[in-house]
């Protein structure tokens, strides 16, 4: 049986990486590569490693219900201080 997985893929100067949305809290999967593809693809091997290694029920969150997911860039202020 096969599942639908979003991924959120990253470029960098010196290649890509991607990450599959939807999982726990505490589980963490990550792919990379030179090129988008190779970067999903390593991605997608880490999570049927994952998947492997655990029962599917601890690796995705049941509560996540995302149909599409989008990427925004936003001017933040930063303090220079941080509270203690």
């Amino acid at each position: 049986m096969a599942q639908r997985v979003k991924f959120l893929i990253e470029r960098h100067a010196d290649g890509y990486v991607a990450y599959p949305l939807g999982l726990r809290r505490g589980v963490a999967v990550v792919g990379q590569g030179g090129t988008y593809q190779d970067a999903l693809t390593d991605a997608v091997s880490a999570l049927r490693f994952t998947l492997d290694a655990l029962p599917e029920g601890e690796v995705f969150d049941e509560d996540y219900t995302a149909q599409e997911v989008f990427v925004a860039e936003a001017e933040v202020p930063v303090s220079a201080e941080v509270p203690r």
